[in-house]
């Protein structure tokens, strides 16, 4: 309902201004015309831009009030140039962020757009779509590639633009190369101006004091520890951000950075690593890349001060992610996680999702206006579909996203978390997620000193200890989040962690590629896939916890086999994985065989374009239909499209799609389980909306 009320604000305001239109022709939407109609500024340019898209037009003129000029005290040509600017401000916004996409494509190929960017580029996710619109009708195109996050195993969807006449399959070479560009610039005006990233301003090693593993940095991995008052090292009124530090202009630290009271003399930074003090200085950070315009080879964005002199520096933390960022993540449930829990569960949270989707088709069918109903149908259906394949469950109560920070004087049930009551159960979700032996269920206690002096009231962060962070799928302080979960009734279902991930260690066992080629970045992300969709499929069809711990411990190899040169092949051979495969997937080489990693899994259909040339029988004319007027469906007409692959045989192209988008019906992926059952018929649904 919250939701769905504000898109009925935006069009019931719509249908207003096309309504007025339509008695009185052109009408005035200037300053102030909000007021009278009893909404906000954004939602009516919100409405207005709906009506642009459907084609009516804005046009400036320029007037002056009648009487104005007198009581200002200023002539009409004054009067004049205070309203220009004013006008022009909008679109100057816009077209500035335009243009810095297309001078980064220009100098790059096809660049990153998905979500963060307008974090990084200074504008808001809104004005950043209209821009890369205004491009789309110049002819460069969004495309949209499907990738497993190294270091979480999570798959992922990537949104490239690349310039015109550039296909899909170059860009998604491109993007497995690693050479995917991102956006330089960044704006301090909202967009009217871009500004090019300056050289990261770095700092000299002889700063930095490396808290080894057997010095105890192992307990604080990824974390960069920096002395109160410095300024060029200074978070502002933060308490906490990932970043990334220059260091002496050939490295650079990766983690989250956090005051602290335990520097020692000399140095300004401490940084804690899970190496040991065998190893050199550098040795622990990592090399900057040799592209001056992105040495840390991710996209990020500066941070200024004031010096005691009143000048304004740059300073040496390059900012990922800050204080308040976290909060703003989709706190949707994945299907990897739902359907490891109860049915009646997943159940109740696939409702609630479908409900919000149903409301919103509800709002849309109800407008007057044909032709803005027909075009929010339009977006609507494609989004319904895209659900269906995401099988994403809505949020439970009071959920969040949070960042994890270490606090070592925190027991092993107990979580900082002062945005929930001291004493509730919270369960903690991290991907990738084997299972729920993989969940933490812990106590709130928001009384410990050690949390309350370096964290504060933090607005999305959480503090555990570094055991509790071991059992989060490994993971670190360098920046790794999770999904923080009320659990005083017990809805989420916890077990104990596997005995067969006891004290293992796959660097320690896996080091060296034996007779094989090292792992490309590209194929970890292949193997993560593969091995993350057995686990899911080992999980729903009861395999045992001694089945599911050589899975795991695979997944352990594979997803440092790149980094750190791991033998995956052994591994792969010690824990039999072949073997699971055939037992719950059919084969050796089987893939995904249950609805929820078969949703998303690739299907290559015969290459087509949309729409569909039909003759009315009535009228006799021939025109394209781009959705069939009885079911509702998407149109297709099959280009018959072939080429020659290199050993000159003629091959039938095809398309790139997905399983659950080219079934009519989702029961006939699904392999028969009870939690199956429940998302086949929460896509259904989706689909028959």
């Amino acid at each position: 309902p919250i939701k769905a009320k504000r898109s009925n604000e935006v069009f019931g305001t719509a249908n207003a201004l096309a309504d007025a239109i339509k008695e009185q022709g052109p009408v005035d939407i200037g300053v102030g015309v909000e007021h009278y109609m009893g909404v906000s500024r954004t939602k009516l340019k919100t409405a207005i831009a709906m009506l642009e898209a459907e084609g009516y037009k804005v046009h400036y003129m320029d007037t002056i009030q009648l009487g104005t000029g007198k009581k200002m005290g200023i002539n009409e040509s004054s009067v004049r140039s205070l309203l220009d600017p004013i006008k022009a401000k909008r679109s100057n916004e816009v077209f500035g962020t335009a243009n810095a996409l297309a001078d980064a494509i220009k100098e790059q190929g096809p660049v990153d757009i998905g979500v963060g960017v307008e974090h990084y580029m200074g504008v808001s996710r809104t004005k950043l779509k209209t821009a890369i619109a205004m491009l789309e009708a110049e002819g460069y195109k969004v495309h949209y590639m499907d990738t497993v996050q190294l270091g979480t195993g999570k798959k992922t969807t990537i949104f490239a633009l690349a310039p015109p006449g550039m296909e899909w399959a170059e860009v998604n070479d491109i993007k497995n190369q690693g050479k995917l560009g991102v956006v330089t610039k960044y704006s301090k005006d909202r967009g009217a101006t871009y500004e090019e990233l300056k050289p990261p301003r770095n700092v000299d090693s002889d700063r930095i004091h490396i808290r080894y593993s057997d010095q105890g940095g192992s307990d604080k991995d990824g974390v960069i520890e920096v002395r109160r008052g410095v300024e060029d090292i200074s978070l502002g009124n933060s308490q906490y951000a990932q970043v990334r530090v220059g260091v002496d202009g050939t490295h650079y630290l990766k983690g989250m950075v956090m005051y602290s009271d335990d520097i020692p003399d000399g140095v300004d930074i401490v940084y804690n690593v899970n190496k040991d003090s065998t190893h050199g200085k550098l040795d622990v950070m990592k090399k900057q890349t040799d592209n001056p315009d992105n040495p840390f080879g991710a996209t990020y964005k500066q941070r200024h001060y004031v010096n005691k002199k009143g000048e304004e520096e740059l300073s040496s933390l390059n900012i990922i992610y800050e204080e308040g960022d976290w909060n703003k993540w989709s706190k949707a449930l994945s299907s990897q996680m739902m359907s490891k829990q109860r049915p009646a569960v997943a159940e109740k949270q696939l409702e609630l999702a479908y409900d919000i989707k149903k409301e919103e088709y509800e709002t849309i069918k109800s407008l007057t206006n044909p032709v803005i109903r027909k075009k929010l149908l339009q977006t609507f259906s494609d989004g319904a579909d895209s659900d269906a394949s995401h099988l994403k469950a809505a949020a439970m109560p009071r959920q969040s996203t949070a960042v994890i920070l270490p606090i070592n004087s925190l027991k092993d049930n107990e979580v900082y978390a002062p945005n929930y009551r001291d004493g509730e159960n919270l369960v903690l979700i991290r991907y990738p997620h084997g299972g729920i032996f993989e969940i933490p269920e812990l106590v709130v206690n928001n009384k410990n000193r050690e949390a309350s002096k370096v964290m504060g009231q933090a607005p999305d962060a959480i503090g555990i200890n570094s055991k509790v962070a071991g059992r989060l799928s490994g993971a670190d302080f360098d920046g790794d989040h999770v999904v923080v979960i009320p659990n005083n009734q017990g809805a989420i279902r916890t077990s104990s962690p596997l005995k067969g991930l006891e004290n293992f260690d796959p660097q320690e066992q896996y080091k060296g590629v034996g007779n094989y080629k090292k792992m490309t970045k590209h194929a970890t992300q292949q193997q993560m896939g593969n091995i993350s969709n057995l686990i899911t499929d080992m999980t729903i069809q009861g395999a045992t916890n001694s089945e599911l711990a050589r899975a795991v411990r695979h997944s352990m190899v594979v997803i440092d086999a790149e980094k750190h040169g791991l033998d995956y092949k052994a591994s792969e051979i010690d824990n039999g994985i072949k073997q699971l495969k055939v037992k719950y997937q059919g084969g050796p080489r089987g893939g995904a065989s249950t609805i929820i990693s078969r949703s998303r899994s690739q299907a290559r259909v015969p290459h087509r374009e949309e729409g569909e040339y039909r003759t009315d029988p009535k009228t006799g004319k021939t025109r394209k239909h781009y959705i069939d007027p009885d079911t509702g469906e998407k149109l297709y007409t099959p280009t018959g499209e072939s080429y020659i692959n290199e050993q000159g045989k003629e091959v039938k192209r095809t398309t790139r799609s997905y399983k659950m988008l080219e079934t009519d019906d989702a029961y006939k992926l699904s392999s028969g389980q009870k939690i199956e059952n429940v998302y086949a018929e929460h896509a259904n649904k989706l689909k028959a909306l």
